[in-house]
């Protein structure tokens, strides 16, 4: 297996992958929000490929200079995504990941990485645990509609 930044030759993988991961958004607004995210350099987009090539798994990061919840410093390097193909979960792949986030925030002078999941992901509770992530907080959002 290998992580290489995200380049054309595996868009539709991505976008599948993206399907998956988020199929409540729509094939549309993935990939329009997927074409802007290549456009902006401030962004780590990253694919797992193995041994054959195929798209196992992608990561999409970003350096967010807004208060992020539990952490001390500004900009902090967020994990926005990560998914991994089922078949291929438990092997590595995620923390290959978020070894190529981190080593890219290390690239932009980052002390920080930080993500989040929805309170009942505990899936992805224990593999933010799994990767050496700490809990710092949870948050109840609410809104009103005017």
């Amino acid at each position: 297996m290998r992580v290489v930044p995200l380049d054309s030759l595996h868009i539709k993988n991505w976008l599948a992958m993206r399907m998956a991961l988020w199929p409540d958004y729509g094939e549309e607004n993935l990939r329009t929000s997927l074409e802007a995210m290549l456009a902006d350099d401030g962004l780590c987009n990253i694919v797992a490929l193995d041994d054959h090539g195929a798209a196992i798994g992608f990561a999409e990061a970003a350096l967010r200079g807004d208060y992020v919840n539990g952490c001390e410093t500004s900009p902090v390097a967020f994990l926005e995504a990560i998914f991994v193909v089922p078949a291929h979960r438990k092997r590595g792949v995620a923390r290959a990941l978020t070894d190529a986030v981190e080593a890219w925030a290390r690239s932009k002078g980052v002390r920080e990485f930080a993500s989040d999941a929805l309170l009942e992901n505990t899936t992805s509770h224990q593999m933010h645990k799994a990767l050496g992530f700490n809990e710092t907080e949870r948050v109840v959002y609410f809104r009103k509609i005017l």
